[in-house]
């Protein structure tokens, strides 16, 4: 757009010159002057009104030389423009489609505020597979250069979050700005696929949180309530906050904690803790572990068997933990 309004700048020069030339050497009226030069530039030349004094015709002649080319060469150029926007939009949003066409167990973020910015940052950091649903063009250019896969569309749309594969994906996060619409996107989203796991961003307003769930939301969070008792405990426990903070951040000291789902195929499936050889081999603490519906155990004994299906909450250097992954 920008290179097509300063293409046009120089028309308008034409036009303004011609039409002032017109009225000082052939004596034209403003509207005689005008239609004279758009159809001197644009070689219609109807021949209704043609330069009678030598001065208009040889006016007339520089006119046609200077005017008439730039006129093609406008054309030219905007239809070039229009032709490879529509190309280059086509082929990226084919991209877009055979990218997303090769995730599975992925996460679909709607929305690209700052708080769905910050959310993909990590997904990144952590090598989560994502796509970005946002309606904004100019933000979806944005994503697009942060190298984000990202469909511009309603996230509360049936068609875009089936294009964006909601059927094979691990979890939804609704992290638009209204309440109504993470409301919208999660009914939609729990219609489309009853197993996904939906997280929603919700105001704090009261009774918000209950109508999410309803809806059919697996968690709601409210960002001004998590901000505010997180700076509640930086001033009552700040030593605990910063080791928290040392934990879930894999680039300070190396410390990660992360979580593992136990497969079938583990080797110590059935083995206590002890027996497993975790600490041992890996160096890496089981700080609980999660099984089922049953209530999370933490700091679990030596003694406590490891079952299939069980996750595992784990302390340790981010690359004892990344080869515990590898070998599962």
């Amino acid at each position: 757009m920008r290179k097509i309004i300063l293409l046009i700048i120089p028309l308008l020069l034409i036009l303004a010159c011609g039409t002032g030339g017109y009225m000082v050497f052939e004596d034209s009226s403003f509207v005689d002057a005008f239609y004279f030069t758009v159809i001197t530039i644009t070689t219609v030349g109807y021949g209704d009104v043609v330069p009678v004094h030598p001065a208009g015709r040889l006016f007339t002649v520089v006119l046609v030389f200077s005017g008439a080319g730039y006129v093609m060469y406008l054309f030219g150029q905007i239809t070039e423009a229009m032709v490879e926007g529509g190309v280059q939009k086509i082929v990226g949003r084919r991209k877009m489609h055979k990218k997303i066409a090769k995730l599975n167990n992925h996460y679909i973020v709607c929305g690209f505020g700052r708080i769905g910015r910050e959310i993909c940052s990590i997904l990144r950091e952590n090598n989560r597979s994502f796509v970005v649903l946002e309606r904004d063009e100019e933000v979806v250019r944005d994503i697009d250069k942060l190298g984000y896969i990202v469909l511009m569309g309603e996230a509360s749309d049936d068609d875009v979050l089936i294009d964006a594969g909601i059927k094979r994906a691990r979890g939804l996060i609704a992290v638009v700005s209204s309440d109504a619409d993470n409301l919208y996107i999660t009914l939609t989203a729990r219609g489309l696929n009853q197993d996904l796991f939906i997280l929603s961003r919700s105001s704090g307003t009261p009774g918000v949180g209950r109508k999410l769930k309803r809806a059919g939301a697996s968690r709601v969070i409210s960002p001004y309530a998590i901000g505010a008792r997180r700076m509640a405990q930086l001033i009552v426990r700040p030593t605990v906050m910063d080791f928290l903070d040392f934990a879930m951040k894999s680039s300070e000291l190396g410390l990660l904690m992360e979580e593992i789902i136990v497969s079938e195929e583990a080797s110590f499936v059935g083995k206590t803790l002890l027996e497993s050889g975790l600490r041992k081999k890996y160096d890496i603490i089981v700080v609980a572990i999660k099984r089922g519906s049953q209530p999370m155990i933490f700091n679990p004994k030596p003694d406590t068997k490891i079952m299939a299906g069980d996750i595992l909450i784990l302390l340790g250097d981010s690359s004892h933990i990344a080869r515990l992954e590898k070998d599962l």
